[in-house]
């Protein structure tokens, strides 16, 4: 008696859309405090591209490749001023440590994934600000309390943003 394996079909290719739209927003979100007419004597504007990123990454885990951050973050580098490397490296220690939480959890809902992305939020910012002040800056870590705050704040927003352009994307 033979019995015949059944027909394994490859996975899609993703469209040329479907790869670049996560790529592009999370490169629009670097540029977007450059965009805004904000001017204020505080940091106090999130960092679009870091909550993009983290919104992308949570929403579909295995889209991301774990060397991603690097070429995002330079390009967040470039676009804000950072020293440069420093998003670079935050932002991959983010990833892993995300994927280190997701090899723990079970499952994860919208409250644990406010809570995940609250503290890469806050590492990464903390590490930027450690990186600014090796490289010569004199601002505090105190100020950039309103701007974490607000980061963290906004993140449901952002995220809701990538879960709607997964869904054009995919379209």
């Amino acid at each position: 008696m033979s019995r015949t394996l059944p027909f394994r079909t490859a996975p899609p290719v993703l469209s040329v859309k479907a790869r670049a739209v996560p790529i592009v927003s999370t490169m629009l979100g670097s540029v977007m405090p450059l965009l805004l007419p904000v001017i204020a004597q505080a940091p106090i504007v999130p960092p679009f591209g870091l909550l993009v990123l983290l919104g992308w990454r949570l929403l579909r885990p295995g889209f991301w490749a774990i060397w991603a951050p690097l070429p995002l973050g330079l390009f967040d580098d470039l676009a804000s001023g950072q020293p440069v490397g420093s998003a670079m490296l935050s932002w991959t220690v983010a990833f892993m440590a995300i994927e280190a939480s997701e090899r723990t959890l079970l499952w994860r809902d919208y409250v644990q994934d406010w809570f995940v992305a609250a503290l890469a939020i806050t590492g990464c910012m903390l590490a930027g600000s450690l990186f600014a002040m090796m490289a010569g800056g004199a601002a505090p870590i105190s100020g950039i309390a309103l701007q974490i705050l607000a980061a963290i704040l906004i993140f449901p927003a952002v995220a809701r943003l990538c879960a709607r352009l997964d869904v054009w994307r995919l379209k």
